[in-house]
């Protein structure tokens, strides 16, 4: 190895590492005439920039738990504190991050006019020139998308577009948040047509061949951060005055996502492809951050009382009694669902099996014994860490990890789904029945009406669950609605935030466990009701006050 790609590769740790939050740190930024007249060290620049993509695969700390998606079966976990009134601003599970952002604005600065001249004459150069011409466009997907998750989590943030020096960033104010979603509407606006749907299709071009550069930002990933943006910009807790014509921008870049992944082949497949090594080449994938081989979400999640199993995400009776009845469609306490409280997760929405491991089952299939999640059972209360809900994990995780000391074998691929095409028709079907104002409204460009768009999700070839009936109140849709949202994206990183920009606060102030008695060979079933911590002032993060003790022109958010 080249002496000269030994140092840059500890310039790029030592970069990683510094800058984590907004106040200015000494660094070394990469010299201009060093970085841009190489392919391979202009690439790593961008690939580090990739790397602050988010993910929440389930371990210690996971949002699923600081919501009412699950409870965290250890009680040192920090995740409690976002549910015991421990949250605080010097107590701030900071997401006050912005080194992504500067190092997206370093490039995006830097890279202006390099047209690495002195390779001309190298073979590659006309296709490599090509994939750097397409950087910038990525490098402005990033930041923007980095952007939507400062806004979605403190509102209004400052917005930077150009490298600070350390007297400037230390003199930032907070942008309102409606310019910071529009800078990211209009930023995917001029970039999605500069992106290719599929780089394996790609002619001439350094990313083609027998190692596509398949993880890299496309057009349809665009669209689907747009629509995502104005969702969140159109929901009760950023458009307080409830706009209609917010809520029509929605639903028509939900829209704008639907037929273009028609028009792709882009399409809704089986629920249980989600997740699983291969998940980034389901066909409904929109774009998916590749995490690599690794075991930590068994070695967390997998059941006390089997070799190794550590416990953690337990999933909550409060999103079990999520998943209606196949056969009716209706939820378990509606008149007439067939639900059986003694055999309770018989005849369930299939997706609650692929979802949840409940007593007896089988789960996973390297623990020799079904699980035993009554009271006293093997996998079960009072030992330590088991679970305190009486469900243990099963979606995202490989079933198949042998977490053993004397056989493990170590982890497998894991893929955060950043963004899927379920998630699409469901946006549609919120914004478009606050638009139009009825469940079954449809008109000249929105011909398809929330209830259908729901439907589709619904109507998986592996999941087959009742339509949602014509004629529902807008009440009962939002109800049905809403059940539906949390179940068909469970443990994707979307309640905890879903809940906030609703401003549904307090479906937060409980969560329902499951107490399972065994008596000879049945067994009685209970929920328990669990109080949990909430405040208003917890729908945006607090800027941790490290940052505001250093910025006097920042403001905190309201309550904290």
């Amino acid at each position: 190895m080249k002496l000269k790609n030994i140092l840059f590769g500890l310039a790029c740790m030592s970069f990683m590492a510094s800058c984590a939050d907004l106040d200015y740190r000494e660094y070394t930024t990469y010299d201009k005439s060093y970085v841009f007249t190489d392919f391979g060290r202009t690439g790593a620049v961008v690939t580090n920039i990739y790397s602050y993509l988010d993910s929440d695969l389930p371990a210690d700390g996971s949002l699923c738990s600081a919501c009412d998606e699950s409870e965290y079966a250890w009680s040192w976990s920090t995740v409690l504190g976002y549910t015991d009134g421990r949250w605080s601003s010097t107590n701030a599970y900071s997401r006050w991050s912005f080194e992504g952002i500067r190092k997206a604005n370093f490039f995006l600065e830097e890279s202006v006019n390099a047209d690495f001249s002195e390779l001309r004459f190298d073979k590659n150069y006309e296709a490599e020139m090509k994939r750097f011409n397409r950087y910038q466009y990525e490098v402005r997907f990033l930041r923007a998308y980095f952007y939507f998750n400062l806004a979605r989590a403190y509102g209004d943030v400052p917005l930077i577009t150009k490298v600070l020096t350390e007297e400037e960033a230390n003199q930032v104010s907070r942008t309102p948040v409606a310019e910071v979603f529009d800078f990211i509407v209009k930023e995917c606006d001029d970039i999605a047509d500069e992106l290719p749907v599929d780089y394996t299709k790609l002619e001439n071009d350094a990313a083609n061949g027998t190692s596509p550069e398949t993880g890299r930002i496309t057009k349809q990933a665009v669209l689907a951060l747009k629509a995502r943006t104005l969702l969140y910009w159109a929901s009760p807790l950023f458009n307080e005055d409830n706009d209609p014509t917010l809520w029509q921008r929605a639903a028509q870049a939900s829209k704008d996502v639907l037929d273009f992944c028609d028009a792709n082949n882009i399409q809704l497949g089986k629920y249980s492809e989600i997740w699983g090594t291969e998940n980034y080449k389901a066909k409904e994938m929109i774009f998916v951050r590749r995490i690599g081989d690794t075991n930590s979400p068994e070695t967390t999640n997998f059941p006390v009382g089997m070799e190794n199993g550590n416990s953690g995400n337990c999933p909550s009776q409060t999103l079990v009694d999520a998943y209606e009845m196949q056969a009716t469609g209706k939820a378990w306490n509606e008149e007439g669902s067939g639900y059986d409280a003694n055999n309770p997760y018989s005849g369930r929405d299939p997706r609650l099996g692929m979802t949840i491991a409940v007593n007896g089952d089988k789960w996973p299939d390297t623990n020799p014994n079904p699980l035993e999640t009554y009271t006293g059972g093997r996998n079960a209360l009072p030992i330590a860490g088991a679970t305190p809900t009486g469900y243990y994990l099963k979606k995202y995780l490989d079933s198949t990890t042998d977490i053993s000391s004397s056989t493990g074998s170590g982890g497998k691929r894991h893929s955060w789904v950043t963004f899927r095409l379920g998630e699409f028709y469901l946006n549609y079907a919120e914004a478009v029945f606050n638009y139009l104002g009825s469940a079954d409204a449809t008109d000249a460009v929105f011909t398809m009406s929330p209830v259908e768009a729901v439907n589709k999700v619904r109507n998986r070839e592996d999941v087959k669950m009742p339509d949602f009936p014509s004629g529902m109140s807008a009440d009962e849709f939002i109800q049905k609605y809403r059940r539906e949202r949390m179940v068909e994206l469970a443990f994707e990183g979307h309640r905890f935030w879903d809940v906030r920009r609703w401003k549904d606060g307090d479906s937060q102030k409980n969560i329902i466990e499951m107490q399972i008695t065994k008596n000879g060979d049945n067994y009685t079933y209970k929920r328990v009701t669990k109080s949990r911590y909430w405040n208003d002032k917890m729908y945006l993060f607090p800027i941790p006050d490290s940052e505001m003790r250093k910025n006097p022109n920042l403001t905190q958010n309201p309550g904290w």
